[in-house]
C-alpha cells in the first residue's frame, strides 16, 4: 500500500506532541529506556500500516503506548520470561495502582530523573534526555551543544552502552538523591525550551507545544524541590520568555524581531510570575547562577516599553557575570549584541570579530547573522549582505532563513 502523505505527517504531528510521554511510559514499564524506543517506534509502524484502515483512534496517544505494551508482553512470552516483569507489566496494563511509593508522579519527569543518573557525564545525560523528551535528532541537539553531529552521535550511543554496561535501573531515584542529578534534569528542561523558543529546523518559528511542556516540568520540579534557586530561576527565565510568544510570530507565521514586536500582546501575567519566580530564587540569598542570570535579563526585557528605553547597559553588565560564571560562545555573542545597544555597533563588532577569528560557534548561522546587522549598520553594505546570506545557509530553519534574506535584499534597495 502506497504511504498516505497526510496521514504520515499527522503521525509525525502526534509523535511530536505524544513522544515524549509515550517512551517515558514504556521506560517506566520495562525499566530500559532502548526497549521502550524501539517499542514506541514499532508502535508507530504499526499505527501507519492500521489507520489507513480503522482510521486514527480518537486518543492516538494512548493507542501507541498500548500497542507499544502488548508488543512488550508478547515478546517477553516468546522469550519465556515471563516471571516478576511479566506480571508487573499486566498490572499495568490493567491499571492496578502500583503498591510501591511512586514520589514523582509524573512519567515524563520520571524519566528524565531516572536518565540523569550519576554514572553518566552531566554532557551525556542531558544529550541522551534531549534526544527522548524533546523529541528532537542529533544534528539538532548537536547545534544546541555547539558540537559536531559525529561527536553527538557517539555521546548518545556511549551514554546508553554506559547506562547498559552499569545495569542502571530506570526508577525514580529516592529523594536523597535528587540534588545530585538536579543540575543535569534543569539542563534538559533548558534545551527542551530553547528548541521550543527557536526552532532549529522545519517551517515554523517556535514549538509551542515544546516550550510548554518545558515550563510544566519546570513547575512540577519546583513543587518536588521548593528551595532551590536555580530551579526557580530557570521556571523564571521560561515564563517571562513564554510571555512574548503571542507578539513574535506574524499572522502569516514569519518571526517577529524585539523592535518590531507589539508588546501590547505580550502576556502580563506570565511576566508576573517569572517576576515572582526569581524574587523567590533571589530571597533564598545564595547568589545567581546562570538561569538566575539569564532571567535578570529577560525580565529588563519584560520590563521595557520599547527597545530604546531597554536598560541596555545592565543587560551588558548581566552577561559579563554569565559569562565568568559559565563561559560560553553564545553568551559572549549575545553579550555583543547589548553592547552594540549600549555603545554602538562598532564596539560589538569588535568582540564578534574576535569570536570569529577563534572559530568560535564554526558552522552555526548565529555568528553571520549578529555579524551582518552590526555591519550593516556600520554601512557597510555588501559585507553586510554576504554574512546574512551566508547566515541563512547555515540556518535549517525555513522561516528564519527567509526572514535573513529578506534582510539581505532589502539592504540592496
Amino acid at each position: 500500500m502506497t504511504p498516505d502523505p497526510d496521514l504520515s505527517r499527522r503521525v509525525a504531528a502526534i509523535w511530536r506532541i505524544e513522544g515524549a510521554r509515550i517512551v517515558a511510559t514504556l521506560a517506566r514499564v520495562v525499566g530500559d529506556l532502548t526497549t521502550a524506543e524501539d517499542l514506541a517506534q514499532d508502535a508507530v509502524a504499526e499505527a501507519l500500516a492500521t489507520w489507513p484502515r480503522d482510521g486514527v483512534p480518537r486518543n492516538p496517544g494512548a493507542w501507541l503506548t498500548a500497542v507499544a505494551k502488548r508488543r512488550a508482553i508478547d515478546d517477553w512470552r516468546r522469550a519465556q520470561n515471563l516471571s516478576e516483569k511479566y506480571r508487573l507489566m499486566g498490572a499495568d496494563l490493567e491499571e492496578i495502582s502500583e503498591a510501591e511509593w511512586q514520589p514523582i508522579d509524573d512519567d515524563v519527569l520520571r524519566l528524565v530523573f531516572a536518565a540523569c543518573h550519576p554514572v553518566l557525564a552531566r554532557e551525556a545525560q542531558v544529550a541522551l534526555t534531549v534526544k527522548v523528551v524533546g523529541g528532537l535528532d542529533t544534528e539538532a541537539i548537536a547545534r544546541l551543544f555547539l558540537v559536531p553531529v559525529p561527536t553527538m552521535q557517539q555521546r548518545i550511543v556511549r551514554a546508553k552502552k554506559a547506562l547498559s554496561a552499569a545495569r542502571v535501573p530506570f526508577v525514580v531515584p529516592e529523594p536523597a538523591e535528587w540534588p545530585a542529578r538536579l543540575n543535569g534534569v534543569l539542563g534538559v528542561i533548558y534545551l527542551v525550551f530553547t528548541e521550543g523558543y527557536v526552532a532549529s529546523t522545519g517551517d515554523a518559528v517556535l514549538r509551542s507545544e515544546l516550550a510548554h511542556e518545558a515550563v510544566r516540568l519546570g513547575r512540577v520540579v519546583n513543587r518536588l524541590i521548593s528551595r532551590e534557586p536555580e530551579a526557580l530561576g530557570l521556571s523564571a527565565l521560561m515564563e517571562l520568555q513564554i510571555a512574548r510568544f503571542a507578539a513574535r510570530v506574524d499572522a502569516a507565521g514569519d518571526a517577529v524581531l524585539l523592535a518590531d514586536q507589539d508588546r501590547r500582546l505580550w502576556d502580563r501575567s506570565a511576566i508576573a510570575r517569572g517576576r515572582e519566580l526569581l524574587d523567590r530564587a533571589d530571597g533564598l540569598g545564595r547568589g545567581r547562577g546562570p538561569y538566575q542570570l539569564q532571567a535578570a535579563i529577560a525580565l529588563c526585557h519584560a520590563q521595557a516599553a520599547s527597545v530604546e528605553s531597554t536598560d541596555w547597559d545592565r543587560i551588558v553588565l548581566l552577561y559579563e557575570m554569565l559569562g565568568r560564571i559559565t563561559p560560553n560562545p553564545v553568551v559572549e555573542l549575545n553579550r555583543a549584541v547589548a553592547v552594540s545597544m549600549a555603545s554602538g555597533a562598532s564596539d560589538a563588532l569588535e568582540l564578534v570579530d574576535v569570536l570569529a577569528d577563534a572559530g568560535a560557534l564554526k558552522g552555526s548561522h548565529l555568528l553571520p547573522s549578529v555579524r551582518g546587522e552590526l555591519l550593516a549598520r556600520l554601512g557597510r553594505i555588501d559585507e553586510a549582505r554576504s554574512e546574512l546570506f551566508a547566515a541563512a545557509a547555515l540556518t535549517r530553519n525555513e522561516r528564519e532563513a527567509a526572514l535573513l534574506r529578506r534582510k539581505a535584499d532589502a539592504l540592496a534597495t
